[in-house]
């Protein structure tokens, strides 16, 4: 009976008791009963509370302080107040909510809405209510057995659980431009992670924060279904994050929290292309432009057809005049003119013809008649220039190369580097192994896994033994006179000053297990659900990709996710090429290694340069080992200048066989050939060797000049230049040589006086293509471009200096070679002389008489010319819708020569990189800072102006596709105020001990310091300016770990710069683009991310005591070489246009005020530009600076092509524009082809097998499109306009020619007397009778005397 009594009231009492359980006003546990038996490996000290059902304490004093201090929602005044929690209880959740609010507080209703949940379940005075105690485990406290709580269950509602987490779930971490909730969500990270997953990884004790497991359950509004008799689920009210907290704080700024974003417009929708009527607005244009062209052409054609046919009366009286003979049959080739006829243009022109001619016929008379003094003189003037060569400085750096010294884009980079470091240089493995299968990965904690081919134990560990043979790299260097290895130069952000080789910034896959085997191979068994696995590397890794700011993953491993440098490996920097965050499947793994960028003059730059050669060998003989199971692409940081140079020593010998080329053909072409006997008499092969000198001679003492006075040189300046003064010079020799040979040496004209006669007749129209070419290079130099700016001067001065020397000494040459072929002797073997005789026919060649007899008559025939002025029309005008759709910029992989690793590297990198190069908004001098305006101004927490400059960059991140910006900046002054702030544990001072006062570190127990600041009243922490300059140093040399995860050494110690004064002249906030793949991408991102910065300038100009000239600019590595890229069509127009106006106003002075023939120059060359700018749309070939400096070329080459030509026309005395059109074409046409054409054509297609991707289209085909157009524009375009609009005869010309017969006449008239006197005195046979016209050799006075006005007369009528 007794024993039954005693059960029953054991059951009662345990029926009791049970009933208790949950019950208002009572406590399901109270105070620390010592450590977390279960946790291995914790992050902190995992302390339990005692499992105690008892009533909620009324506290007091001390007690009631502390609570209000930790969770003052649940301050119900200090007589009115009841908890569950001890005083330890609650300086231990101080603790654990000083490393969340660390990240939290930025936005105040956020970190409210968290404490106020670990508040309701620990200190709640209805806590019983609330939770569910599950497990408890008896431990040793003090020396006394202790009922532990080691997991519980939390009921909330779901409506504040999904409050909470909308008011947290946007907020940022400035450093990184990340989300706050990604540390917190465990493997889910920021875009997977929900209202359950962030309690889950909050209860769960394997993070190594939490101190027990905790099972949130939540719970929908009004739902009972399941729950535990008497559980509640807590239902108080979550702040939004736009709302006022309790103790005051302000709402949480737009960056942190979307509801309190103001309305901000989108941005405006970018412009479509350029449409008229439906279609392409360009092509329309072109069409109604061919269209006005035709009408303009058959108008004109009818014009005249009617003029013609109203003069055909006089026309057919007339007829006998035009075939050329009056009425007697006389030869006439004009009507009769009378002085007061000539007009005051012809009249200039004639003069000037005659006035140069008769100075050059003296000049060439003078230096034909002392060669070897010439040749001496000009060998010691071209040494004198040249000997400045010892001084030449070739400019290889592409910074250097592209951009101008004052571009803006080069004074910023300028200011960066000078108060930043430069960008850190980068040396880059991306490895792939394609074809290896993938798997599924059945994971306890994470479920199944999809693992790519790559993504295997033992292609991870093959990385990091490759990561450490690279690490462990040493070498002799010289410069420091030791063996020196990684630490001596990589970038080590949290210990530069110490630096081991743990601490260099190796950033790969194997540093998520701190690039340690033993963790890669562990494993072990783990219990989750009521379910045990064994968990390995993999999950570990899962985790770590998802959560790389972590400190310890969930599994059991206990393992860091951070570098074994103290800082995260983000996930785009260890792998690649995955979809959706799928990193596990990720198809590359990326491997940086990360050096100083250290100044050219720094000893420690020769050691990188070092150390980056041994990485490439290391890299490419890992590459051809047949056992690596790798696939991959590599880059140091000097591969890209390595490999420019390594292709343009490659291909010299291909630029000196085009060179050799070149000159056998001209060697071969100027020789006359006029039997296999005199073959080595009348070949050129020194002449030619001659010519090719002068080219020489002019490009050394063009560069040597320029040396001498300290402009750089360049590799584009070797290639380009003697390239285009060949062109230039052979034309010209051509032009020369063959005038001469096709001469005839007058009666008792001397050698000489015949070459200075010849020169007379052709070194005007040498002067125009040379001047005109001369000075448009040299206005060619105003080009902002260094690249550009160099060349222009280069070959202004070698064409100039290439014309004297063919003045002087190819004239000597000439008369030295005419000296030896006049004299039989062969030109390699000069003491050996032929005995066959030089014909004393002219040498026409072949070229001439084709011309002249099949080419130009097919030419002028009426039909060839309307096709030809229709068919022209229509290239000009597709060229001009072409023009319009070229391609702008450079993609830097035609840089590298076929075949490059680099070409590899690029491939890889746009293929498998998801971000892009970071991008700096870096502020200059004249914005304050320490003031409360100044941060608001800049900062983006709580508080802070709606449009600051982080937030402005983050509203531009929210349109990635059109500001190119994919992550926001970082922020210094954000994360200095959050370091500032009392919640944290961050900002510290000694209050004893010999640092009393000076900055006390995060990992110092809370009983040796005190907080810098307090709270403010209204919540919003800004430090004063002494505050600021006080504890500014601190935070930016205060390391970030667990306890102060927002120290800014490392991330921000190098973004702010102060002068003695504690001012901040210069700072820096990092952002990212997105991935950019080509030139046009970068160019549109430079653009967007300079409109941002000049809206962020005007912006902070406002704030009160800003600088009037304060400035905001964005900086990239790549700005320097994209910035062209911005103004280079509007500067290429200035320079072209620059280039053409010398070869009008030339060729308009030269010709004596010939204002048309100028005009139809200038029209042609501006075709032949067109034309080539629509064939490089065609043949897809870039605009850019290489291409600039090719058109700038094209210029002076279709001055060539066209000048000759159009001076040819303009002195011809033919009656008719057909006739003179005809007769250029074929004298002048046929030099210009053998000069210009022949000579470019063979050069240029060597070009074709260059390896040098730039050079086979910059070089081969653009100038084969250049070279090409020229001959089809000057010999085919331009005879056939100047045929229709050429100026008339110049009737000057016409004047003095009909004088000229008129004396002729009378002289023959005074010999046909003389001889009558000189018969009848009976000295000459009487059958003998005078004809002017025989070629019989006769020595008589009277032909003699009769000959010498017809020859005259030929002649001027040819020139």
């Amino acid at each position: 009976m007794t024993a039954r009594v005693s059960a029953l009231l054991m059951f009662l009492a345990w029926t009791l008791v049970t009933e208790a359980q949950h019950q208002a006003g009572y406590c399901a546990f109270y105070d620390e009963c010592g450590v977390n038996p279960l946790i291995e490996k914790p992050l902190i000290t995992p302390k339990v509370p005692c499992r105690n059902f008892s009533p909620a304490r009324a506290i007091k004093g001390r007690h009631y302080s502390r609570l209000k201090a930790v969770c003052p929602m649940l301050d119900h005044g200090e007589t009115n107040t009841f908890a569950c929690c001890s005083i330890k209880q609650l300086n231990s959740m101080e603790f654990s909510f000083s490393l969340s609010k660390a990240v939290l507080n930025r936005c105040p209703s956020c970190a409210e809405n968290f404490v106020h949940l670990h508040c309701i379940t620990t200190c709640s005075p209805n806590q019983s209510q609330t939770v569910n105690v599950t497990m408890t485990m008896n431990v040793t406290h003090q020396g006394k057995e202790k009922d532990v709580v080691v997991a519980y269950q939390a009921y909330l509602s779901s409506t504040f659980a999904e409050g909470a987490f909308q008011s947290c779930e946007n907020v940022r971490i400035p450093s990184t431009g990340g989300f706050a909730i990604a540390t917190m969500c465990g493997r889910y990270g920021a875009k997977l992670c929900t209202a359950q997953r962030w309690y889950d990884f909050q209860g769960d004790s394997s993070n190594g924060l939490a101190p027990l497991d905790i099972d949130f359950y939540l719970i929908p509004q009004g739902d009972t279904e399941g729950l535990p008799a008497g559980l509640i689920p807590f239902n108080g009210r979550a702040l939004m994050c736009n709302e006022t907290t309790l103790t005051g704080g302000q709402e949480c700024s737009c960056q942190d929290c979307k509801e309190s974003c103001p309305a901000v417009l989108p941005p405006p929708v970018l412009p479509g292309p350029f449409r008229l009527m439906g279609t392409d607005g360009f092509l329309v244009i072109s069409i109604i432009l061919l269209c006005l062209l035709i009408f303009a052409f058959v108008f004109y054609l009818s014009v005249i057809c009617l003029v013609k046919a109203w003069n055909r009366k006089d026309e057919e009286l007339g007829k006998s005049r035009a075939n050329g003979k009056d009425q007697n049959s006389n030869d006439v080739s004009q009507p009769d003119l009378h002085p007061s006829d000539v007009t005051f243009a012809d009249r200039n022109s004639l003069a000037a013809h005659e006035f140069l001619s008769s100075q050059f016929q003296w000049w060439g008379t003078l230096m034909a008649s002392y060669p070897l003094t010439v040749l001496l003189v000009t060998a010691i003037v071209v040494a004198g220039f040249a000997s400045g060569l010892r001084f030449i400085e070739l400019t290889t750096d592409p910074v250097d190369l592209w951009s101008a010294p004052n571009s803006r884009a080069r004074q910023e980079k300028d200011f960066h580097d000078t108060y930043f470091d430069p960008f850190f240089r980068t040396n880059q493995l991306i490895l792939t192994a394609p074809g290896r299968k993938g798997h599924i990965y059945d994971s306890l904690l994470f479920g199944k896994q999809n693992f790519s081919g790559l993504i295997s134990k033992d292609l991870v560990i093959e990385l990091l033994e490759l990561q450490e043979r690279i690490r462990d790299i040493e070498f002799w260097s010289e410069d420091l006179n030791r063996t020196a290895n990684l630490k001596d130069i990589c970038f080590a952000p949290l210990n530069p000053s110490n630096t081991s080789l743990t601490d260099c910034a190796v950033n790969s896959l194997p540093q998520y297990f701190q690039n340690n085997l033993v963790s890669i191979n562990a494993k072990v068994n783990m219990t989750e659900l009521g379910e045990t696995k064994e968990v390995d590397w993999r999950d570990h890794l899962i985790y770590c990709l998802n959560s790389p700011l972590s400190f310890k993953d969930i599994t059991d491993l206990g393992l860091s996710c951070m570098a074994d440098y103290g800082a995260p490996v983000f996930s785009f920097l260890a792998v690649g090429g995955y979809e959706n965050d799928d990193y596990t499947n990720a198809k590359a793994f990326i491997l940086t290694f990360s050096l100083n960028n250290y100044a050219r003059t720094n000893p420690k730059f020769k050691v990188a340069l070092q150390w980056e050669t041994e990485f490439l060998k290391i890299v490419q003989e890992y590459q051809s080992n047949p056992n690596t199971n790798f696939t991959f692409a590599y880059m140091a940081e000097r591969s890209l200048e390595d490999e420019i140079n390594r292709t343009t020593a490659e291909d010299i010998p291909i630029f000196m066989i085009s060179y050799a080329v070149i000159f056998v053909y001209i060697s071969v072409a100027l020789g006359e050939y006029s039997s296999l006997k005199r073959i080595l008499v009348d070949s050129k092969f020194l002449v030619g060797l001659g010519g090719i000198l002068v080219v020489g001679c002019s490009v050394l003492a063009s560069m040597g000049f320029y040396s001498l006075i300290g402009i750089p040189s360049s590799l584009v300046i070797l290639q380009v230049v003697p390239f285009l003064v060949l062109a230039v010079g052979a034309d010209n020799i051509f032009i020369f040589v063959l005038e001469y040979q096709r001469d005839v040496r007058r009666h008792r004209e001397k050698r000489e006086e015949q070459i200075g006669r010849v020169l007379g007749n052709v070194a005007p129209s040498m002067l125009l293509c040379s001047l005109s070419e001369s000075v448009c290079f040299f206005l060619g130099a105003l080009s902002t471009m260094p690249a550009v700016k160099s060349f222009a001067l280069y070959a202004a001065l070698a064409v100039l200096v290439d014309f004297v020397l063919q003045m002087t000494a190819f004239v000597a040459l000439l008369s030295l070679d005419t000296r030896r072929q006049d004299s039989n002797r062969c030109e390699l073997l000069c003491c050996v002389s032929v005995s066959t005789k030089r014909p004393k026919k002219p040498n026409e060649g072949f070229l001439l008489p084709f011309m002249r007899k099949y080419y130009a008559p097919f030419l002028m025939h009426n039909v060839t010319r309307v096709i030809v002025m229709l068919v022209f029309s229509i290239m000009l005008c597709g060229s001009i819708f072409l023009m319009f759709n070229v391609t702008v910029g450079l993609d830097q992989e035609l840089a590298m020569p076929q075949g490059s690793y680099m070409l590899d590297y690029f491939k890889y990198l746009y293929k498998y990189f998801e971000v892009g190069v970071p991008v700096y908004f870096v502020t200059k001098k004249g914005f304050n800072f320490q003031t409360v305006e100044g941060m608001n101004a800049t900062c983006s927490s709580a508080g802070c102006d709606q449009f600051s400059l982080t937030q402005k960059i983050q509203f531009a991140t929210n349109y990635p596709e059109r500001s190119y910006l994919a992550i926001p900046a970082n922020s210094w002054v954000d994360d200095f105020i959050d370091w500032l702030n009392p919640g944290s544990r961050c900002c510290r001072l000694y209050t004893s001990g010999p640092n009393v006062g000076k900055f006390c570190p995060a990992s110092e127990p809370r009983s040796k310091c005190e907080r810098c600041m307090d709270i403010p009243p209204d919540g919003v922490l800004r430090p004063n300016l002494t505050q600021f300059n006080r504890f500014l140093p601190d935070f930016l040399g205060n390391r970030p770990d667990l306890q102060c995860p927002k120290g800014g050494l490392g991330a921000y110690d190098k973004a702010v710069v102060m002068d003695d004064k504690g001012e901040i002249i210069a700072s820096r906030f990092m952002a990212y683009h997105t991935p950019l793949t080509n030139s046009q991408e970068f160019t549109a991102a430079l653009l967007k991310a300079r409109e941002l910065a000049e809206n962020i300038t005007k912006g902070m100009r406002e704030i009160p005591g800003t600088s009037p000239d304060f400035e905001v600019f964005p900086y990239t590595v790549t700005n320097v070489f994209y910035e062209q890229y911005l103004t280079i069509v509007p500067e290429g127009l200035f320079n072209i246009s620059l280039c053409l106006l010398p070869t009008f106003v030339v060729c308009c002075l030269l010709l004596g005020l010939d204002l048309i023939s100028g005009l139809i120059n200038l029209i042609t060359i501006i075709m032949i530009i067109v034309d080539t700018v629509g064939v490089m749309t065609l043949w897809d070939i870039d605009y850019n600076a290489v291409a600039l400096i090719n058109l700038v070329t094209a210029v002076g080459i279709s001055v060539e092509f066209v000048s000759h030509m159009t001076r040819s026309f303009a002195i011809s005395i033919k009656p008719t524009r057909v006739e003179r059109a005809k007769e250029a074409t074929a004298t002048m046409g046929s030099a210009v082809i053998a000069g210009v054409a022949m000579t470019n054509l063979p050069g240029i297609l060597v070009l074709a097998f260059a390896k040098a991707q730039l050079i086979q289209i910059f070089f081969f085909r653009l100038n084969l499109v250049i070279t090409l157009l020229g001959i089809v524009h000057g010999l085919v375009f331009l005879p056939v306009v100047l045929s229709y609009f050429g100026p008339g005869v110049n009737k000057a010309v016409l004047l003095k020619l009909q004088q000229a017969k008129a004396e002729a006449s009378r002289s023959l008239e005074l010999s046909n007397y003389a001889k009558q006197v000189y018969d009848n005195v009976g000295y000459e046979d009487d059958k003998m009778t005078h004809n002017p016209d025989s070629n019989t050799d006769t020595r008589r006075p009277s032909e003699v005397t009769g000959k010498e006005p017809v020859e005259k007369e030929e002649r001027i009528d040819r020139f």
